[in-house]
């Protein structure tokens, strides 16, 4: 960008026309980009504010849980979720999974002790929808009855700003894509049980 300075040699010494002609190149370039910031802003508005959204009542907003202590993996709890796209390539989709253990009052709680996985990307929202999955393995216990469930957070994003967000409990009746144990498995809860001698 060209830049230019007022001062002249007969209104100021050489160094002073220099710290003129730095006060001007600083202002005016600190003009262009908070010009150019604004633009920015402006153009993402747009953006965001014609972007499609997804339907919360669509049939491919799911969790379930496709896993649930089976032999060939013990005190696995294995959580799927689906989410619909929008149609929109520039869209990226993610899901959190989530572990919960019910207590004995009957609400649900946050397990923690790495009862939460990390965001995980999906796929592009021009996809009609994607599927993921994460597992969690509980420590081994002496003796303890676990009653877990999932919750899966879902995410749209738009050149890294969240423009949609939904949360689903895991339910039964859902066909996961792959990953399920036994194959076709689909539960709202998984209730783990050990004992002393190990699996019951």
């Amino acid at each position: 960008m060209d830049t230019y300075s007022t001062a002249s040699h007969s209104e100021a010494s050489a160094a002073g026309a220099g710290a003129a002609i730095v006060a001007s190149v600083s202002t005016r370039n600190r003009a262009a980009v908070l010009a150019l910031i604004g633009a920015l802003i402006a153009a993402q508005a747009t953006a965001i504010a014609a972007t499609p959204l997804p339907r919360q009542s669509s049939p491919l907003l799911w969790a379930t849980i496709d896993v649930c202590d089976p032999a060939g993996q013990p005190s696995t709890i294995g959580i799927r979720g689906s989410m619909p796209g929008t149609g929109d390539r520039d869209q990226r989709m993610y899901m959190q999974f989530v572990l919960e253990y019910r207590s004995p009052s009957g609400h649900w709680h946050y397990r923690g002790g790495g009862g939460e996985s990390p965001l995980v990307a999906v796929g592009k929202g021009s996809a009609v929808s994607r599927q993921a999955g994460w597992d969690f393995t509980l420590a081994p216990s002496s003796s303890e009855t676990y009653k877990l469930r999932g919750v899966v957070i879902f995410e749209w994003r738009l050149r890294g700003i969240t423009i949609a967000q939904d949360v689903r409990a895991t339910r039964s009746g859902h066909v996961t894509a792959t990953g399920s144990d036994p194959t076709g498995y689909s539960a709202a809860t998984c209730t783990i049980r050990r004992t002393a001698s190990g699996r019951s």
